[in-house]
Order: C-alpha cells, then sequence, then structure tokens
C-alpha cells in the first residue's frame, strides 16, 4: 500500500502540473496569436518583440522562431515553423512517461498485495490458527488482498484518464500551431517576400529572352 500511495501523490502532482500548463495555453494563446500575426502584417521586428515578451507562452516561443530570421526563404521559413512546433511538441509531452509508468506498475502492485493477502490467509489456514469464532486472520488477509487490489486499479484508472485528457489536448495544440503558423507563412509570402525576378524568362514570338 505505501508504494501504491507513492504512485497516487506522484500522479496527482503530475495531473496538478499539467493542468496548470494547459490552462494557461487555453486562456492566452489565441489572443497571444491574434496579436503577433496582426503585427506580423505590420512589422516582423515588432511581431518578434511581442513574442519574446510572451515567450512564456507555448505559442509565442513557436511563432517567434520563423519571426527571429533575417531575410530567410520561403523553404528556411518553412522549416523554423516545423522545428519550432517539434520543439514545443516535446514540452508538452513532459509527464505522459511517467502517467504511462503508474499505468503499468500499480495494477501489478494491487496484484501483488492481493497474492501476499492470500499468501497470508492460507498460511494462517494451514498453521491452525483459524477455528469456529476466531477469523480475524481470514477477514485481515481477504481484506488486504481486495483493498490492495482495488487501490491499485484506482490509481491505474485515474492516472489513465489524465494521460488520455492530456494527449487529447496536445492533439489540439498541435491542430491549432498548424493553423497559426499557416496563417504566419502566408503573411510572410504575401507581404514580405520578395521573390528574385533577375532570372525570369518570358517568350517573346518564338524566341526566349532573359528579362529583369
Amino acid at each position: 500500500m505505501w508504494p501504491l500511495l507513492s504512485l497516487s501523490v506522484v500522479t496527482f502532482a503530475c495531473a496538478l502540473e499539467r493542468s496548470w500548463f494547459w490552462y494557461k495555453q487555453a486562456v492566452q494563446e489565441k489572443h497571444i496569436a491574434r496579436d503577433l500575426l496582426a503585427a506580423a502584417k505590420l512589422d516582423f521586428n515588432i511581431a518578434y518583440g511581442l513574442a519574446e515578451r510572451a515567450k512564456q507562452s507555448a505559442v509565442a516561443r513557436f511563432l517567434a522562431a520563423p519571426l527571429k530570421l533575417k531575410n530567410p526563404t520561403p523553404e528556411t521559413f518553412h522549416l523554423a515553423i516545423q522545428a519550432a512546433s517539434d520543439r514545443e511538441y516535446v514540452d508538452m509531452r513532459q509527464g505522459d512517461k511517467l502517467l504511462e509508468s503508474v499505468m503499468a506498475i500499480a495494477p501489478l502492485l494491487g496484484i501483488l498485495g492481493t497474492a501476499l493477502g492470500l499468501i497470508t490467509t492460507f498460511t494462517s489456514l494451514k498453521n491452525g490458527q483459524v477455528n469456529g469464532t476466531n477469523i480475524d486472520v481470514v477477514v485481515a488477509g481477504i481484506g488486504q488482498a481486495l483493498i490492495s487490489s482495488a487501490t491499485g486499479l484506482t490509481v491505474a484508472i485515474i492516472a489513465f484518464v489524465f494521460y488520455r485528457i492530456f494527449r487529447t489536448l496536445r492533439s489540439r495544440q498541435i491542430d491549432f500551431f498548424s493553423k497559426v503558423g499557416s496563417e504566419l507563412e502566408l503573411i510572410y509570402l504575401q507581404i514580405w517576400h520578395q521573390p528574385d525576378k533577375s532570372t525570369s524568362i518570358k517568350l517573346s514570338g518564338n524566341s526566349f529572352t532573359e528579362a529583369e
């Protein structure tokens, strides 16, 4: 039971930390993304400054990566968005391994408690410690078996519920990153990217001529 108690404390601590993380993202991200995209239409330097001041937010860190580039090509700009998304995805996965471990270990500890409780009961029966009027030892052994199993399953179920919630939130966050990243990329291509026209080719009659 002590290991199960420790696992339950760790599970709730992880769940509280991750819940606070996702709460901050839900409260701030849409407002921050809207301000950054609006600023990017005016000046990338201004938008980058806003992103740096709001870098406690995941979406601000995500958008700051392409905004800080100097005269990037469209390919470089796109790669910066992808790399920033991958970095934030790693941060969003924090706690997953811990919850996965709890889901695997807690039921096993419950089964171990069940086995130990049954061993205690059968040992008492074998040694003749139980008679018609004294069944406390049997009840204690069976109680140990049932309580440990129920506790192990309860801890595992709680860890699984939090794990699924955080995975759903992470999936929604990735979709949101994809949306705002695409919008920022379109702003860059439509407003700020100046393609090199010095080598463009145009058709004149039946011959090709190089135009500026």
